[in-house]
């Protein structure tokens, strides 16, 4: 069994599928596993076959940003964090500029980070366990990969206001009716439903689609990457600030005095961000 966070895997009918493959941590970015994510997505760009299917294994998508691995590092946590959006927001610039159909397919806790990473996809199935939750703001942080350049184009600006300045979570349901995920199945279908819909795509007029989606996309990959650079810059200088560092502590040692849940994954109210 593979040790690697992040695999790929090229199906023979045409999809390339990039997988989030650390169940155990909810599949949470730490600095190995978003470099890993930055360098696995480079590789499903140099042969994205017809269509790119981004899922994730275990009950959550992606918890966002491993707090235990920001926590603790005192002066170093700026450039620590920095470090692990820098090669997160590498892979989201990457998927969003990708010229084949992106499928992307969300079951459990999509938080933080993983939201970003989520909207990438063309299209976006949603599981009924879905939980999307931005949290960054009640640890004292902002947002990264992304999500913050999105949502408003997503949602509208007065939605993405709301999500990312109260926290409010949204599932799946939720998500469909603010226009981020495209339709929520049940999740003992998702996996199978997603990868219906990335080989249909696969199979399709590939440069019909590709043309297609360069007209949606617009002029907006450069947009996107100048706003991923000033993510990185204010999320990595808040990290580095008191409030931020005493948040995260706390809110690791009141997770760690719940009872025993990891401090690193819950479904429904995930304890990790960026």
């Amino acid at each position: 069994m593979s040790t690697e966070p992040v695999r790929v895997v090229h199906h023979p009918d045409g999809v390339v599928e990039l997988r989030l493959d650390d169940p155990e941590r909810g599949n949470a970015l730490d600095l190995r596993t978003a470099e890993a994510l930055r360098d696995r997505t480079a590789e499903v760009a140099a042969d994205p076959g017809g269509a790119v299917l981004v899922r994730s294994s275990g009950g959550a998508f992606c918890v966002g940003g491993d707090l235990r691995a920001f926590a603790g590092r005192g002066p170093e946590t700026g450039a620590y964090v920095h470090a692990v959006a820098s090669a997160a927001h590498a892979a989201v610039a990457t998927l969003y500029e990708l010229q084949v159909p992106v499928v992307t397919a969300v079951r459990g806790a999509a938080a933080g980070g993983g939201i970003g990473l989520a909207l990438t996809g063309d299209l976006l199935l949603a599981a009924r366990s879905a939980r999307f939750r931005l949290a960054y703001t009640a640890i004292g942080l902002t947002p990264d990969c992304g999500a913050s350049w999105l949502l408003p184009r997503l949602a509208g600006p007065r939605s993405a206001a709301d999500l990312i300045l109260t926290n409010r979570v949204l599932t799946g349901a939720d998500a469909e009716r603010y226009g981020l995920a495209t339709r929520v199945v049940d999740d003992e279908e998702l996996d199978t439903e997603a990868h219906r819909t990335a080989a249909e795509l696969a199979a399709g007029a590939g440069d019909a689609l590709r043309a297609a989606k360069a007209l949606l996309r617009g002029d907006g990959a450069g947009d996107l990457r100048r706003h991923l650079d000033r993510e990185a810059r204010l999320i990595a200088e808040l990290a580095d600030g008191r409030e931020a560092q005493d948040r995260m502590a706390s809110f690791l040692a009141a997770r760690a005095g719940a009872g025993g849940r990891s401090e690193r994954t819950a479904p429904r109210e995930p304890e990790s961000v960026s």
